[in-house]
């Protein structure tokens, strides 16, 4: 049985450089697909990627990224736009890597189309008045 599961990484500045994704595929035989990747300002890396696999090779590649520092989440979270509190600043479009979040150029309003949306997190990061909202729909074991 193979399962595939959907991940949020942050990588603390000292793994960052390290060749974690290759050590998945070859001492887990897992199969991975970066949805995003990004190194911040600080050094610190994030990755939004699929890992698929039988679940005992999954557990153990997990285990071994927490191992190395790290912070794994699940991507049982979605992003929510509250239309009540956006003022189509347009704040959340320059941030957003996957275009979930665009302009729309004949109302001038910001649209969001959550097909896109990784659950990245920098929309809410930036949002003044916090009309972007996480919501996260279940644990993850």
């Amino acid at each position: 049985m193979v399962y595939k599961k959907g991940l949020y990484l942050r990588f603390p500045p000292d793994v960052v450089d390290k060749p974690v994704v290759y050590k998945l595929v070859k001492d887990f035989d897992l199969v991975f697909n970066i949805l995003k990747a990004t190194i911040t300002p600080g050094k610190e890396g994030i990755m939004i990627l699929e890992l698929e696999g039988p679940p005992e090779r999954l557990n153990k590649g997990l285990e071994y990224l927490k191992s190395i520092g790290i912070e794994v989440r699940p991507l049982s979270q979605q992003i929510i736009k509250n239309e009540d509190k956006c003022i189509h600043c347009g704040v959340c479009t320059a941030v957003c890597p996957t275009h979930a979040l665009y302009l729309d150029r004949e109302t001038f309003e910001v649209k969001f189309d959550p097909d896109r949306c990784s659950a990245c997190e920098f929309c809410v990061a930036v949002c003044t008045t916090k009309a972007m909202e996480v919501h996260v729909e279940n644990k993850f074991s």
